[in-house]
């Protein structure tokens, strides 16, 4: 264990904790409740606010703003949190929000993600472990985005929308509605395009569980994905297919991306 190497011309505010073989760089800003695991590396110019804790070896570049108050005309300064979890990358502008009162109270962030520059992470979000985040991309309140969820440059997402593990969303793209896991998603008004086949066969997918999923998607069609998974749950499927079919049957307010008409 060896102290944390802290520049200068850093601002560390009572309060703070830095945890052992942390590096600050200049002119960084650290607030009082903000909690550094070990290995934390603040490149320069970052801004770390409010009640944050980000985990073991997190690399944050510069300019990056990190727990400031939520951009939410709700919000009245309640005690919200923001927790960052191991190993990620954020790199430079990137924002990320703590929670609202309304919303539960709580932004989280798993570990092994990378959210490249200008990506933003909004209030009462989760998000999952090894997310990519690509350049530009927004993230509105209230998101859940499972594990292994990439997010193509310059897309957004509506708030409240919940995107599938191993879900593929295309450069450019509006999401404004739920994405099933491995689906793969893209266009200016988003719709529901195939499956991630590359996402699937980076992390071990057959083609039988390729084969199931394909023709899992040809029975819910472009109709009513939660009438006809009703139906299709019933019946024997695979895990991979009962990933979908649970995801679909779940608790969310908001409608599905389905295939494109014709």
């Amino acid at each position: 264990m060896t102290e944390a190497v802290i520049h200068p011309s850093a601002v560390i505010e009572d309060g703070a904790v830095i945890g052992p073989d942390c590096h600050i760089g200049p002119f960084c800003v650290i607030g009082p409740q903000v909690r550094l695991g070990r290995g934390v590396v603040l490149k320069s110019h970052v801004v770390l606010a409010g009640d944050t804790v980000i985990g073991d070896e997190t690399a944050i570049f510069p300019f990056a703003c990190i727990g400031e108050a939520p951009q939410d005309l709700k919000f009245r300064g309640e005690n919200t949190r923001l927790e960052i979890g191991a190993r990620n990358r954020i790199r430079e502008y990137v924002t990320m929000n703590p929670g609202t009162g309304g919303g539960g109270g709580l932004t989280r962030v798993g570990d092994d993600g990378l959210f490249m520059a200008g990506s933003h992470v909004a209030h009462d979000c989760q998000i999952g472990d090894r997310v990519i985040l690509v350049n530009n991309v927004a993230v509105a309140g209230h998101c859940v985005l499972e594990d292994d969820v990439i997010v193509g440059g310059l897309s957004g997402v509506h708030q409240f929308v919940r995107i599938g593990r191993g879900a593929m969303i295309g450069a450019l793209s509006m999401v404004t509605a739920d994405v099933i896991p491995h689906g793969l998603v893209q266009g200016p008004r988003a719709h529901l395009d195939g499956l991630n086949l590359v996402g699937l066969k980076r992390r071990g997918a057959t083609r039988a569980d390729i084969a199931a999923l394909r023709d899992l998607l040809t029975a819910l069609g472009s109709g009513s994905f939660r009438e006809k998974a009703r139906g299709a749950a019933c019946n024997n499927v695979t895990p991979m297919q009962r990933e979908v079919l649970d995801f679909i049957l779940g608790p969310s307010d908001r409608s599905f991306l389905t295939p494109h008409p014709g």
